[in-house]
């Protein structure tokens, strides 16, 4: 037989970026030096946002999530003695992703890259961010032509860039079945093609390159079946969209080009050893299949349910993919699924029912439409609270949560707190001080005009990104260039899909529904009639809100008042509406890990309101000597992700309204 020439490896990436752009630098270096082939960069949320580091709403989030870049100084110590020209980087980042590769730009000018050979590619998918993520900033319309702008010039000015990923990634994460995690997607990448060729931009026979540099970021779960035939099925789609919508002739243009990161949410807490299995099953669902192989692949850590992984962490999940590449045979044949009767039948029902749904979508009048009138996050909430239910009920299974939950002790996690990495407290000081320095010492004037001139453009309907490039040159920070663009287009606050969301579990008779829904009518009656209140939070800029609507859904069913504003609100406005509302409960939940910060804040806001007998209970991932601290200064209740019960959550919820009011317990099990 003769040796068939080995395919080359997918793109190989980690996910990084903490506390500083040098640190974050330090790190991608050395995950260079690993053997990693792309640079992925997590950006923490302030930036993500459009605040600068010393905004109010930036407190407690500064280099949480990912590196802080403020402007053009941070850019160039993030890439500082990596050649641009030769790298390729993918950036998370979606409100400001102009801002962010205009930064890019000018750095890999300064290093004397030719900008037409920087290769990566820009998140810049917004729709999903009004659905899940929760990082959006402008509304819909404004945020569509920052979309179309990016595509237009880059297509013309640094052809190898993928100017927009369009993700379906958190739509998963968010309760997606696969038929709406392809229908949702497959809808944002028609609203932006067609805005692109509306905008006239772009000429007729450059279209095929337009839709060549469209790229996909999605979502790999456990159900490893399902999993790989949603990404044949993708293909497929994105195949017949772009011949018969757009009349893309090159078979090369219409390629289903995607990047992967498998499940970050669906890792567990408990027994978090198994992610480490979850995790290698969901990336051969993406690898195995050379007809649906990712084109990048970037893999979670073990830990991250319970905290920042470690350096050593991030190279056990390169090692992953590493193994699976060089040692195996993966790479030396062709698609090993082709023929099977099973998967082309699976394939048949997904493209079928797709097809269905994206033609719904556009009778709305397409993706931006169906965002607007709340339909898209409705039916995200409504799927992810059904799942929740069959969770619950021990219908879907998840080893070491809702089944074989015996276990010996874990020597990864015999000390927690060495487990995952912590972020300084004072590096937040340390960032403002720097970002202090760089206004100082920059060419006011030049920065001043560079913003009028942004503000000037974004008024009018010309091309955003020669602007934005001045700002980036003249030393303009995130904040002022995102302000600048709020004060034009506004602000927009997405729909939260709670009000809309169906009963998920049942509540006959006997049921743990039924049971707390007693409790909680009980309860209201001993504290003088009318429905128990509660408030659901989110401090700070944690936009993943699916862990707080879910509470709230499930409160509402258990017969609670749920005062629930969505994402992004500073503790005063939290402890305002609590206040306005008179509730019984505020609950906050973070993802951020910006709790120590904020959630303090909010409990010593109540009592100088005079509010000391509504207990404050906090949701999120939060590593336990944080979940003492808590506790200490008052916190009523913390739950983490290994909490996987909401019925008996909000039961407890229930107990500490009880204490705080000096009731006697209720003997309902619950």
């Amino acid at each position: 037989m003769t040796e068939r020439q080995k395919d080359r490896p997918w793109l190989m990436r980690t996910y990084a970026g903490h506390s500083t752009a040098e640190a974050s630098n330090e790190l991608y270096r050395r995950n260079l030096a690993k053997g990693q082939t792309g640079l992925s960069v997590a950006f923490d949320l302030p930036t993500q946002t459009g605040y600068d580091p010393d905004h109010i709403l930036a407190r407690g989030e500064v280099g949480r999530v990912g590196v802080p870049v403020s402007h053009l100084g941070d850019m160039r110590r993030l890439f500082q003695e990596i050649p641009l020209e030769q790298m390729n980087t993918s950036m998370t980042i979606n409100a400001t992703a102009m801002w962010l590769l205009a930064l890019y730009q000018v750095v890999a000018e300064e290093q004397g890259a030719d900008i037409t050979r920087l290769q990566g590619t820009t998140q810049n998918d917004i729709v999903k961010e009004y659905l899940s993520r929760g990082t959006h900033v402008f509304p819909p319309g404004p945020s569509l032509r920052l979309t179309t702008d990016m595509i237009a010039y880059t297509v013309n000015n640094i052809p190898k860039w993928n100017p927009i990923n369009i993700c379906s990634y958190h739509l998963q994460e968010a309760g997606a079945t696969p038929v709406q995690e392809i229908s949702y997607a497959m809808s944002t990448a028609i609203a932006v093609l067609d805005a692109v060729f509306a905008s006239g931009q772009v000429p007729e026979d450059r279209k095929g390159d337009v839709v060549a540099r469209i790229s996909f970021f999605v979502n790999a779960g456990v159900r490893f079946v399902e999993e790989m035939c949603k990404m044949r099925a993708f293909g497929r789609i994105w195949d017949k969209v772009t011949r018969e919508r757009y009349g893309i002739e090159n078979p090369k243009h219409r390629r289903f080009r995607y990047g992967v990161q498998v499940n970050s949410l669906g890792l567990t807490e408990a027994q978090p050893e198994n992610n480490v299995q979850r995790i290698v099953l969901e990336m051969l669902a993406v690898t195995l299949s050379k007809d649906a192989r990712a084109r990048a692949v970037q893999l979670p850590a073990w830990n991250e349910a319970l905290g920042l992984p470690r350096p050593w962490d991030q190279q056990w999940s390169l090692r992953i993919q590493q193994v699976l590449a060089h040692e195996s045979d993966l790479l030396e044949y062709e698609d090993i699924f082709a023929g099977s009767h099973v998967i082309e039948a699976k394939v048949d029902a997904l493209v079928d029912e797709c097809l269905a749904e994206i033609a719904r979508i556009q009778e709305m009048g397409g993706a931006m439409a169906a965002v607007e009138s709340g339909y898209l996050k409705s039916q995200l909430v409504s799927s992810h609270a059904e799942r929740r239910g069959r969770i619950e009920a021990g219908e879907e299974k998840i080893v070491g949560v809702n089944c074989f939950e015996s276990t010996e002790p874990n020597p990864l996690t015999a000390d927690l707190d060495t487990a995952i990495m912590t972020v300084d407290p004072a590096n937040e000081a340390r960032v403002v001080q720097a970002l202090h320095d760089w206004r100082d010492n920059r060419d006011e004037g030049r920065a001043q005009e560079a913003l009028s001139t942004l503000k000037k453009t974004a008024a009018g309907d010309g091309n955003l990104f020669a602007a934005t490039l001045e700002c980036a040159r003249a030393g303009v920070t995130t904040g002022e260039w995102a302000w600048a663009l709020r004060d034009v287009f506004g602000e927009f606050r997405a729909p939260t899909g709670v009000s809309g969301a169906p009963l998920a579990v049942t509540a006959e008779a006997g049921t743990p529904l039924a049971l707390v829904r007693d409790k909680v009518a009980r309860t209201a009656a001993d504290l003088g009639g009318g429905k128990l209140r509660l408030l659901v939070g989110k401090p700070g800029l944690d936009g993943h809100s699916n862990g707080a609507e879910q509470i709230a859904v499930r409160a509402r069913d258990a017969g609670f008042e749920v005062v629930y504003q969505g994402i992004r609100l500073t503790p005063e406005q939290i402890v305002s509406a609590a206040v306005a509302e008179d509730v019984h409960c505020v609950g906050l939940s973070i993802l951020s890990g910006s709790h120590a910060e904020l959630v303090p804040d909010v409990l010593s806001r109540l009592r100088r309101a005079g509010v000391d007998d509504v207990p404050v209970i906090v949701g999120g991932i939060i590593p336990s000597a944080d979940a003492a601290a808590l506790r200490e200064v008052g916190v009523a209740a913390v739950f983490t992700p290994k909490d996987f019960g909401i019925t008996e959550i909000i039961g407890r919820i229930v107990d500490e309204i009880r204490k705080a009011n000096k009731l006697d317990p209720l003997e309902v099990p619950a």
